[in-house]
C-alpha cells in the first residue's frame, strides 16, 4: 500500500467529512457501478468498527474529479490511509484485504 501521493496531506474538507479520525481515516474512492468497491466499503467499515479513533469516509469518484486527478487516483476502489493529521501514509488500489487494511493502521496508530 504506497504512491506517490504518501507524504501528502488532506484536510477533512478535501476529502468531504465533518472530521478525520482522531487516529487515523480510511478514505476510499469509489464509483457507482463498482462491484468491489461495494466490497471494499463493507471491510473498511467493518476494521474502522473494531479500531476506536478510525473514521471511514466514502468519496464518490466521478464528482470529485478534481481530487481524483490531484491524487493520481486511476481505479476505483482505491484506499488512503490517513494519519490523525491528515498525512497520506498509505495507498492501495482494489479490494483490500481485512488483514492488510488493520496492517496498515498498526503502522499509523
Amino acid at each position: 500500500m504506497r504512491g506517490r501521493d504518501v507524504g501528502e496531506r488532506l484536510s477533512a474538507g478535501e476529502i468531504g467529512a465533518e472530521r478525520l479520525g482522531e487516529r487515523a481515516t480510511l478514505v476510499q474512492f469509489s464509483s457507482a457501478f463498482c462491484r468491489p468497491c461495494q466490497a471494499t466499503r463493507r471491510v473498511l467499515a467493518e476494521v474502522s468498527g473494531m479500531v476506536e479513533g478510525v473514521a471511514h469516509v466514502e468519496v464518490d469518484a466521478e464528482s470529485r474529479l478534481d481530487l481524483v486527478r490531484a491524487l493520481g487516483i486511476t481505479s476505483t476502489p482505491t484506499v488512503l490511509v490517513l494519519d490523525a493529521r491528515g498525512r497520506v501514509v498509505r495507498r492501495a488500489a482494489g479490494l483490500p484485504r481485512k488483514a492488510d487494511v488493520i496492517a496498515a493502521l498498526g503502522a499509523v496508530v
